[in-house]
């Protein structure tokens, strides 16, 4: 546990895990190291974030009991601080699979592309105007290219 006297000790962590289906990510260090230095890049500060992937059904099922929105989507975020990041991002691999299938897109693109959506609007870029959307769609393509080096 962090010590809250010294706070330039607390651990910066990112996790992967999984609810409900069978599903392993590659090159874990790297991600981490990807996520983290879009974090940095964009000027937050990490405490913790954890990627939950698991199915449409359970994603479902979270965005109807904690946000009243019986839709399907790829991604949740849940921040739980505005001056850190400390985070539990929730992420349908079915949905990103049809998505990939949809926008002709290799999965593991779109997956990456959904990891660094959620870390974005943590980072305070949103997507409900057209402006909004250009941009973030913007920086989550530059943030893939820097992955592809």
């Amino acid at each position: 546990m962090p010590d809250p006297n010294f706070p330039e000790l607390e651990e910066k962590t990112i996790d992967f895990h999984t609810e409900d289906i069978d599903f392993q990510i590659s090159d874990e260090a790297g991600l981490k190291n990807w996520i983290q230095d879009t974090i940095e890049k964009e000027g937050g500060q990490l405490s913790f974030l954890n990627y939950i992937f698991c199915s449409d059904p359970y994603l479902h099922k979270i965005n109807v009991e904690y946000l009243q929105h019986d839709t399907y989507t790829d991604i949740i975020t849940f921040p739980y601080r505005e001056d850190k990041i400390e985070s539990d991002i929730f992420i349908s691999i079915d949905r990103v699979r049809e998505n990939a299938g949809k926008y002709e897109v290799l999965f593991e693109e779109e997956l990456y592309r959904v990891i660094i959506h959620g870390v974005l609007h943590l980072l305070g870029f949103g997507d409900k105007t057209e402006e909004e959307k250009l941009k973030m769609r913007a920086k989550e393509n530059e943030y893939i290219q820097l992955l592809k080096k």
